[in-house]
């Protein structure tokens, strides 16, 4: 029997920008931790709002703020 060729293996595409981690999302101020984005009005603290350029999603929800256009 012939034998099966296999496809080529793609090279994985590349990464932009930098990784982004947990520990950009607090501060810490004296003996406190301060967190630096806003929470999310319908899931309650601990569910960050993704900061995009021109409004705020929650991950967990999809709850939207637009921001001011300039």
């Amino acid at each position: 029997m012939a034998e099966v060729k296999k496809p080529a293996a793609k090279a994985a595409p590349a990464k932009k920008g930098a990784a982004e981690g947990v520990w950009n999302l607090y501060e810490a101020k004296g003996d406190s931790v301060v967190r630096k984005n806003k929470h999310c009005p319908k899931c309650g603290p601990g569910f960050f709002l993704a900061a995009h350029k021109d409004r705020h999603v929650c991950g967990k929800c999809g709850y939207v703020e637009y921001l001011a256009k300039k």
